[in-house]
């Protein structure tokens, strides 16, 4: 049976769509409720266009894998992963209300405080993602939303479909030809952007240190138009925060340590960093 055009109103199981959220290379999110309590969630279907290839069914099977492993507060919960003729793959997650950190960044620039909230909160969830095998490889703002509750805000990682993972046995998975550069090239390390197969816990690393970096300044640590070749050959600009304190100076050095070039000379994982962090404002 061909796949249904999906619109609103159509049922999927036991969920109705509402809404188009968004659409990416691999799926379509929508809005939907579960007719059963009423409650809001979020469907990406994969598009009937990349079912046929067995790397993007693959992939898609992979973040629905990744993501039921995964409890943090600061990552999109799966409910249900669900297969049907009518309309292929549908990976069912929580509905987060909130606003997209890359809509955030086109107004505004974040106090250091501020920035080291977000530190800790995508921290927190990549250190969940590592403890059990998961590299993310496209940490960008267009992938975290900016939740709201009674302090503000906190940062929700979604969208796992570059991810690498280990299996049960622990091998990491290789989807990826040799020498293929994926992900987002203003966030991804520099190993990254000569193989995504070399990358590593520190790969996620740089991409959030990249992510601090234009929350604090503004600014990416290094010009669009020439971060492929600077990244590869040269450190990144030092950021500026343009105080002088201890928590701003110290935030500076630990977002800096992050964009090194080399991955050894790097926090080795999240859970390095984020212990810097969570260090610099428990001792202020």
């Amino acid at each position: 049976m061909a796949p249904v055009r999906l619109q609103p109103g159509s049922q999927l199981g036991a969920y109705v769509l509402e809404s188009m959220l968004g659409s990416g290379a691999f799926g379509v999110v929508w809005l939907a409720r579960r007719t059963a309590d009423d409650v809001r969630v979020a469907i990406k279907v994969l598009h009937p266009e990349a079912a046929v290839s067995r790397e993007s069914v693959e992939r898609f099977r992979r973040e629905a894998w990744a993501l039921s492993r995964l409890q943090s507060p600061h990552i999109a919960r799966m409910y249900e992963f669900l297969t049907g003729p009518p309309f292929g793959m549908a990976l069912v997650m929580e509905y987060i209300e909130g606003e997209l950190l890359s809509d955030v960044f086109k107004r505004a620039r974040f106090s250091v405080e501020d920035a080291v909230g977000l530190g800790v909160g995508i921290l927190s969830g990549v250190a969940e993602m590592q403890s059990i095998g998961i590299i993310h490889r496209d940490l960008k703002p267009e992938n975290v939303i900016l939740r709201p509750n009674e302090n503000g805000w906190f940062a929700v990682i979604f969208d796992f479909n570059l991810s690498r993972v280990k299996d049960p046995k622990g091998k990491m998975s290789s989807l990826t030809s040799m020498h293929a550069a994926i992900g987002t090239v203003p966030y991804m390390a520099p190993e990254q952007l000569l193989d995504a197969r070399r990358v590593n816990e520190s790969s996620d690393v740089y991409s959030c240190g990249t992510i601090l970096y234009r929350a604090a300044s503004g600014a990416l640590p290094f010009d669009t138009r020439e971060s492929l070749r600077e990244k590869l050959q040269q450190e990144a600009r030092p950021l500026q925060t343009g105080r002088g304190d201890d928590i701003a100076r110290g935030f500076e050095e630990i977002v800096m340590k992050s964009l090194r070039r080399r991955p050894a000379e790097r926090y080795a994982n999240a859970q390095q960093m984020l212990d810097d962090l969570t260090n610099l404002v428990g001792g202020a």
